[in-house]
């Protein structure tokens, strides 16, 4: 019965987002732009996904959603993607993704083995690091990345902490809207210990 419960819950996200992106209108028509200069040792490590733009492969995850970036040379990182489901079993993919654009290091192309819908035959990039903020230092590793294909068909909120307080998602969710995205696409990611539901972030 909860496992009904957690997926109407997020059919019934899925919808409100819907209705509000019809509301206000769609994205930046220009594709989504690259920060200028990312360093991939300080990108490296796990992210937790706060808020995505709904995908048929996200609704696989029900909670603590996450990312584990590790390199495997100069131009190449691996990834580990991980969640659990709605049954509660912890599940994930791995993959790789190739460093496109080695003046920004920002743009990559991220593909996943087992998932033959993701792999671009030409190789060009559908992960565009659009938004990064500095941890406690400059030389720490990134503390929030917000991340899309360049269309905005995918987008994703991330955070090295698995729980922010809502005034933090209210202030990301600007940075969300300065680089094209409508925030109201973007549905929050339950988290153990944070919030529990799939509301836009625009109505946070």
């Amino acid at each position: 019965m909860r496992v009904v419960r957690t997926l109407a819950a997020l059919v019934a996200g899925i919808v409100v987002a819907i209705g509000f992106a019809a509301g206000t209108g769609s994205a930046a028509a220009a594709p989504l732009a690259p920060v200028q200069n990312l360093e991939v040792d300080r990108y490296l490590g796990k992210w937790w996904q706060l808020a995505t733009v709904p995908s048929f492969w996200g609704v696989t995850c029900a909670r603590d959603t996450s990312a584990f970036y590790t390199r495997i040379d100069a131009k190449t990182i691996g990834v580990d993607n991980q969640c659990t489901g709605p049954t509660g079993m912890r599940g994930g993919v791995v993959g790789r993704a190739t460093v496109v654009d080695t003046t920004s290091n920002a743009a990559l192309s991220v593909r996943f083995p087992q998932t033959p819908a993701s792999i671009n035959p030409n190789g060009a990039p559908n992960y565009i690091v659009a938004h990064l903020e500095d941890g406690d230092s400059p030389d720490a590793p990134y503390k929030y990345s917000i991340v899309g294909d360049p269309s905005r068909a995918s987008g994703f909120l991330l955070s090295r902490d698995k729980v922010v307080s809502d005034a933090e998602l209210r202030r990301l969710t600007k940075e969300i809207e300065r680089v094209g995205f409508n925030p109201c696409t973007f549905l929050i990611s339950p988290t153990t210990g944070g919030r529990n539901d799939y509301s836009p972030l625009c109505a946070i």
